[in-house]
């Protein structure tokens, strides 16, 4: 539960952000572009404190970032409409507009996820073996 901590405390913070984000309606950029960058960290955070070390990080980014697609698709097929749902929060939720941009927030949301896995294994395996001064 110790190494899970900081993912726990990552996704509460990430999604505190999103909320702000969306209740003081920042400005278009920020709401439609940065929000869903952090989406993806929230989503990979969620994730990882709870699924096992031993499941690949870079293959749970990836596997976020297909399902980011997925539900983008599927709001480009009107799945509210066609689920029915009219509640206003659960058609936020869902999503209800198709947009290409959301699918390259997507996209580097999760290039900057993986090369800060990156830069935390080589950091961790830096202090692990320490570093040799000459």
């Amino acid at each position: 539960m110790k190494a899970r901590l900081p993912y726990i405390i990552g996704f509460l913070l990430l999604l505190g952000v999103e909320v702000c984000i969306g209740v003081f309606r920042f400005n278009h950029f920020i709401r439609s572009y940065i929000g869903d960058v952090i989406v993806v960290w929230v989503i990979y955070c969620l994730l990882r404190s709870f699924v096992p070390k031993r499941f690949n990080s870079c293959a749970v980014a990836v596997g976020i970032l297909v399902f980011s697609f997925a539900v983008e698709f599927l709001q480009k097929a009107h799945i509210a409409d066609i689920l029915g749902v009219e509640n206003p929060l659960l058609r936020t939720l869902i999503g209800t507009s198709f947009a290409v941009e959301d699918l390259w927030s997507y996209t580097a949301g999760t290039l900057v996820t993986i090369i800060e896995i990156f830069i935390y294994r080589r950091l961790t395996e830096r202090s692990r073996h320490g570093t040799k001064k000459d």
